[in-house]
């Protein structure tokens, strides 16, 4: 029995594109072979490479004069690989601290440049720093903010307006979600695993006057000039992982695009704060509007139910509701494949559960 997954990554996937992955598993388009057994040089590989980076620029609108890479590492890597391709040792990088992810880029950032904390939302992370009260540097190489922290459940739902520095957004979460403007940013990253694909995947997408900078001693495999001339083939991609990739991009598409899956995500957000907001048992603590639509957590008003809670929601098939170790109670993972039937599933079991445990 398919359960509904509100895992907060590595996440949900859309049931057509298992059912997809299932049917071509063992001969893709008449192959003979899996994609899994392909080389990644052959004609076929490179033709679900190409169609994937093609529906990556069409969906998110991405301009010429941008790469669109496929890589390796996770963000976590890319936590390394911003500052290895932009800075030098004495460069200042300007970092909006709003929570794990953000400290997160913060201490890998260190290791290689100057960090400015150009704001910080403070314990326990439940709000935005108003941008007017950020201390921007006059010199910083880039600014970097986390748009969404899976964690706190906060998300930015605008994008700052910086200096003349190339601003950098660490979107593992919230990517595909909804129209963005990639213009606005000299580098969007994001890990694979919650709106794109299966877990082993990263992609990158850098404005191409920010390629070409790397350090001397930068590993040529987050040298971004070099992925760049090489297809993001420098060494073996992950191929399986970007051929499933390539099956949401084509499943987000034959949904109506971001457009249409934006209003989607609005209303399953909306549906799930409206419970919570009506109930004097449940609790969230993000500000309204820093509220992230892809990660609600929430809190019961009687914690010693927490574990009943879980159990009883698993016996139903809603599963991975834990909140992370790190703040406990609920969270529910609302990424683009989660259907709004399982969200409705879900309020109705939270109503259920209130009604008899509350």
């Amino acid at each position: 029995m398919r359960v509904y997954n509100f895992s907060p990554g590595p996440a949900v996937l859309p049931v057509e594109v298992l059912e997809q992955a299932r049917e071509e598993m063992l001969d893709w388009h008449g192959s003979g072979m899996s994609v899994m057994e392909m080389s990644h040089r052959g004609k076929a590989f490179v033709s679900i490479a190409e169609q994937a980076e093609a529906d990556v620029r069409e969906l998110l609108g991405v301009p010429s004069n941008y790469k669109v890479l496929f890589l390796q590492g996770g963000a976590t890597g890319q936590f390394a690989g911003i500052p290895l391709n932009l800075t030098t040792a004495d460069s200042v990088i300007d970092i909006v601290n709003t929570g794990a992810w953000s400290k997160k880029a913060i201490g890998e950032a260190k290791r290689y440049a100057k960090v400015n904390v150009a704001a910080d939302a403070g314990e326990p992370y439940t709000s935005i720093p108003a941008v007017s009260s950020w201390k921007l540097s006059d010199n910083a190489a880039y600014v970097h903010y986390t748009p969404n922290e899976t964690i706190g459940g906060v998300e930015y739902h605008f994008v700052p307006e910086v200096n003349n520095a190339p601003l950098v957004a660490d979107m593992s979460s919230n990517i595909l979600s909804r129209p963005i403007e990639v213009s606005k940013f000299g580098i969007i990253y994001a890990g694979a695993q919650k709106n794109i694909g299966p877990a082993g995947l990263t992609l990158v997408i850098v404005r191409e006057d920010l390629l070409g900078h790397a350090r001397s001693g930068t590993p040529s495999f987050l040298d971004y000039a070099a992925m760049a001339k090489d297809g993001s083939m420098l060494n073996t991609p992950p191929t399986y992982a970007w051929y499933i990739a390539g099956l949401v991009l084509q499943w987000l598409k034959r949904k109506g695009g971001l457009e249409a899956m934006g209003k989607l995500n609005e209303a399953k957000a909306a549906k799930l704060y409206a419970t919570i907001d009506s109930s004097s048992f449940y609790r969230n603590p993000v500000a309204k509007d820093a509220r992230s639509r892809m990660n609600v957590p929430f809190t019961l008003a009687k914690p010693e139910l927490d574990k009943t809670f879980l159990e009883e929601a698993k016996n139903v098939g809603l599963v991975t509701l834990a909140g992370h170790r790190s703040v406990g109670g609920m969270r529910a993972s609302l990424y683009n494949a989660m259907p709004m039937e399982g969200v409705d599933a879900l309020v109705s079991f939270m109503k259920e559960f209130e009604r008899t445990r509350g």
